[in-house]
């Protein structure tokens, strides 16, 4: 029997949401063992000017607690 924890992260990316939900997953597999899966949970964008200056996602990330 496996045991998981979801806990949340918020990452951000110039570029576009895609790009933040792989810097988050890529982040977060740095701290954390065992990632089995992220849940993007909201998404937003930063405004200055009339212009997108960031994407911002709120991730869900899953991993599997050791034995």
């Amino acid at each position: 029997m496996s045991v998981a924890r979801v806990t949340e992260i918020i990452s951000s990316s110039k570029k576009s949401f895609d790009d933040a939900v792989e810097n988050g997953v890529k982040r977060a597999c740095k701290t954390l063992k065992n990632v089995q899966s992220a849940w993007v949970q909201d998404q937003k964008v930063m405004v200055q000017d009339g212009k997108i200056k960031e994407y911002r996602v709120c991730l869900k990330v899953t991993f599997v607690l050791e034995d």
